[in-house]
C-alpha cells in the first residue's frame, strides 16, 4: 500500500541501517507481532524508526519512558515528517496530588492538581488528529494507558459544520456547551467561543487558531480559520469539525443512566458497611456520592467524575477501561524506546494505582467501581496494541524471548567503535581519577563521572573543585531546566568533568565526552548490572578516542558481560570499517543543534510534573499552596495580600517557563 508519510531529511539510512530497516519491515509483512531493534548508542535509531514508520504506512504510537527524552524523539520526529501529523501526549499535569487516605493517623488528602493547558493542547491534538488522520505519529509517556474517555462518545459528541446547512446560532452554542467549551466574549483562549451578532467565534482546545462561522439568518454562511492574535482569516473552508474541548464529555442521556447505576452501587455499599457494623463509613460514602451526583445532574461534571467512568461508560465491572489506544482506528504500530525500561515502568502502574484505590474503598471515601478508574495492565495493554518493535541498545529478557526478529544495529554512520574498556584498582581511585582526568582536558575533551549516591557526587565534586578541576554535579535534586543549562556549559567547555548517578545514562548526547569513569563498579546491584553499565558507557561512544574505566576490586558478572558484549561489538564494527575503507570520526553536532532539542522538550515539558516525576515537584507544590492561600485571601476581602500572593506565583511561573 502506498504510505501516506514521507520523510524529509539530508541523510539516506546508512551503515546497518539498511539492513535492519529492511528486516523489520520483512518481520511486519510477513505479520509478525514482536520484533526488537537492538542499536548501539549513536547508530541512529530514531532515524531507522522513522524509516519504518515510512515503509510501513501506518498510524505510529512510539512510547518513551522519560517524558523529556519524549519531548526530544517529538522534536526530532516533527523534522522528519514535516507534512505529517506528529503529536505529542504525556501527563499534563503542573503539579498532582492523587486523593489518598491514611488509615494510621485518620488522615483524608484530597484530590489537588494544576493542569498545564499548553500540555493539554497537544493531548486534545492528538486525539483530534487520530479521529481524523491516518498518518499520525503520537510519542507518548506512559500516561497513555491510563483511562481516558470513551472514543465511542467522543466521536458522536463532534460537531460537524458546513457552509450552507440550516443550523440556528443558538442550536450551535448548546452545542457548543455540551461539548465542554464556555462562552467569553472577552478573550480568546482555547476551548471557548464567542459571541458577535451572527458570528460565532470558536476557539478550539487542540489548535491555536480559531474558527470563525458567520451566519445568514439560520443557514451557516462561511467559515473561515483565523488567527486571534492578528485577526488574520485564510480561505473560506468547505467544512469543519469541532472536537470537544476535554477527553471526558458524555451525552447527556447517558449521565441520566448511570445515576441509576451509581445509586444501586451506593444502596448496596451501605448497606454492606451497615452490616459490618461501620456507621461512619456508611454515612461518609453516601454523603460524598450524593454529593457527586447532584452535581453531576446540575452541571453534568463534577470533582473526580473519572471515578464514575465505569457506569458513565456502560462497562462492565473489571472491564478494560478506554485510553489512548482505542483512539488509534484500525492497524497501528508500536515502538517501545529504550524498552529495557519502559517495559517495568508499564507493568508497575497498575499495581500502585490498585494499593491506593483500595483503601480509599475499605474506608467510605469512594464506591467499589472506582477502582475501575484505572491504567491498564501489562495484559490488556499487550492486547489492545498490534505489531510492537521494541528498540533499545540493550534489550532486556522479555524482548528477546517474545521478538521473532531482532534487527542488530551496532554500525554507526560515523564509524565510531564501542569505547574500550579498562578495569582499574579500586584503591586509591579517587587519585588515579584525577590524574586521568587532567589528561583527558588537556586533549580538549570532556568526563563523566558516575558515583552511586547524590551525596557522594557532591562531596567528589567539592574535593575536584579543591584540586583545581573545573566540575559540577547533577542529580535529581536539580531542577529539570538548570540540567539542561549544565548540560550545555560541558559542551562550552565552562566546565570539563560532570559528575551523576544513573542520570547519565539513557538520553545524553554529549559528542565532546572522552572518558567514562563509573567509581565502585563492582557494588552489584540496579546502578551497576550490564544493562546499566553498557548505556553509561554508551555515553563515550559519541568520540573518535572514547574509553570507560571501571575502578573495581573484583570483576563482577554484570561487569563481564558488559565487557564481553562491548569487545564483540568493537571487533564488529572495525571489521566494517576495514571492509568500506571508513576512518572512524567523532559526532560533530552543533550545539545549538543540540540545545535546540533540549530545549523543545523543556518547553513542551514547561513545569509540568506527573505523579510520576519528581523533578519540579517542590516548585510547583509550592504554587499549589500559594493558589489556596490566594483564593483563601480573596474570599476574606484581603485583597492586597491576594495580589502580593497572585504576583509570587506568576514569578515562580516564569522561573519553570
Amino acid at each position: 500500500m502506498q504510505s501516506s508519510f514521507h520523510i524529509e531529511s539530508k541523510y539516506l539510512p546508512t551503515g546497518d541501517q539498511p539492513t535492519a530497516i529492511a528486516s523489520l519491515l520483512q518481520g511486519l509483512e510477513q505479520g509478525e507481532s514482536r520484533l526488537a531493534l537492538e542499536g548501539v548508542t549513536g547508530s541512529g535509531k530514531t532515524f531507522t524508526m522513522a524509516n519504518v514508520i515510512q515503509g510501513w504506512g501506518r498510524p505510529t504510537l512510539i512510547l518513551s519512558h522519560n517524558k523529556t527524552l519524549a519531548a526530544q524523539l517529538f522534536a526530532e520526529l516533527k523534522s522528519f515528517f514535516p507534512d505529517n501529523a506528529v503529536e505529542y501526549f504525556v501527563s499534563y499535569y503542573d503539579y498532582y496530588q492523587p486523593e489518598a487516605y491514611i488509615p494510621q493517623t485518620d488522615t483524608f488528602i484530597e484530590k489537588d492538581s494544576s493542569i498545564n493547558e499548553e500540555i493539554e493542547r497537544y493531548r486534545l491534538s492528538a486525539t483530534n488528529s487520530l479521529l481524523g488522520r491516518r498518518d499520525v505519529i503520537i510519542v507518548a509517556s506512559v500516561s497513555c494507558i491510563y483511562g481516558l474517555g470513551s472514543p465511542e462518545d467522543y466521536r458522536e459528541m463532534l460537531v460537524d459544520l458546513t457552509p450552507g446547512v440550516e443550523l440556528e446560532r443558538d442550536q450551535l452554542l448548546a452545542q457548543l456547551v455540551d461539548i465542554q467549551y464556555a462562552r467569553n466574549d472577552y478573550e480568546s483562549l482555547p476551548g471557548n467561543f464567542r459571541v458577535r451578532g451572527d458570528t460565532v467565534d470558536i476557539f478550539p482546545s487542540y489548535d491555536k487558531n480559531g474558527y470563525r462561522i458567520a451566519f445568514f439568518g439560520d443557514e451557516i454562511e462561511e467559515i473561515r480559520r483565523f488567527d486571534p492574535v492578528s485577526g488574520k482569516s485564510g480561505p473560506p473552508l468547505r467544512r469543519v469539525i469541532i472536537s470537544p474541548a476535554k477527553h471526558f464529555v458524555m451525552p447527556r442521556e447517558k449521565v441520566a443512566a448511570a445515576q441509576d447505576a451509581i445509586s444501586r452501587e451506593l444502596d448496596l455499599r451501605i448497606a454492606e458497611f451497615e452490616a459490618a457494623g461501620k456507621l461512619v463509613e456508611a454515612q461518609r460514602i453516601r454523603q460524598r456520592t450524593e454529593f457527586d451526583m447532584e452535581m453531576m445532574r446540575e452541571l453534568g461534571f463534577c470533582s473526580g467524575i473519572e471515578n464514575y467512568s465505569r457506569h458513565l461508560a456502560g462497562r462492565a465491572a473489571g472491564e478494560t477501561p478506554a485510553c489512548l489506544l482505542d483512539y488509534f482506528d484500525g492497524e497501528f504500530l508500536t515502538i517501545i524506546d529504550e524498552s529495557h525500561v519502559t517495559l517495568p515502568q508499564l507493568r508497575a502502574m497498575y499495581n500502585g494505582d490498585q494499593a491506593r484505590k483500595g483503601t480509599l474503598i475499605e474506608h467510605g471515601f469512594r464506591l467499589p467501581s472506582a477502582r475501575d478508574n484505572r491504567p491498564l495492565n501489562f495484559e490488556e495493554f499487550m492486547h489492545k496494541t498490534g505489531p510492537i518493535v521494541f528498540a533499545s541498545a540493550t534489550p532486556g529478557w522479555y524482548e528477546r524471548e517474545v521478538s521473532a526478529i531482532t534487527a542488530q544495529q551496532l554500525i554507526r554512520p560515523t564509524g565510531l567503535l564501542d569505547p574500550p574498556v579498562e578495569v582499574r584498582a579500586l584503591e586509591n581511585q579517587i587519585d588515579d581519577l584525577m590524574e586521568q582526568i587532567k589528561r583527558t582536558v588537556e586533549d580538549g575533551n570532556r568526563v563523566l563521572v558516575t558515583t552511586l549516591t547524590k551525596r557522594s557526587s557532591e562531596d567528589l565534586a567539592a574535593y575536584l573543585k579543591e584540586t583545581g578541576v573545573k566540575v559540577e554535579y547533577l542529580h535529581s535534586d536539580i531542577d529539570a531546566i538548570e540540567r539542561v543549562d549544565i548540560l550545555g556549559r560541558l559542551r562550552k567547555g565552562e566546565f570539563d568533568c560532570l559528575i551523576g548517578i544513573n542520570l547519565l545514562r539513557e538520553g545524553l548526547d554529549l559528542p565532546e565526552v572522552a572518558l567514562v569513569a563509573v567509581l565502585d563498579a563492582d557494588k552489584e546491584g540496579f546502578l551497576r548490572s550490564s544493562t546499566a553499565l553498557m548505556q553509561t558507557a554508551g555515553r563515550a561512544a559519541r568520540h573518535e578516542n572514547g574509553r570507560v574505566i571501571l575502578y573495581a576490586s573484583k570483576i563482577t558478572e554484570a561487569m563481564r558481560t558488559m565487557i564481553e558484549i562491548t569487545g564483540t561489538r568493537r571487533e564488529c564494527q572495525q571489521a566494517y570499517n576495514l571492509e568500506h575503507n571508513i576512518t572512524p570520526q567523532s559526532v560533530k553536532r552543533d550545539l545549538n543543534e543540540t540545545l535546540a532539542i533540549y530545549r523543545e522538550g523543556k518547553r513542551i515539558e514547561s513545569s509540568m510534573v506527573a505523579a510520576e516525576s519528581e523533578e519540579m515537584y517542590d516548585v510547583c507544590q509550592t504554587i499549589g499552596e500559594l493558589q489556596r492561600e490566594m483564593l483563601a485571601a480573596a474570599d476574606a476581602l484581603e485583597f492586597e495580600r491576594a495580589a502580593a500572593l497572585r504576583d509570587e506565583i506568576k514569578e515562580l511561573r516564569r522561573m519553570l517557563a
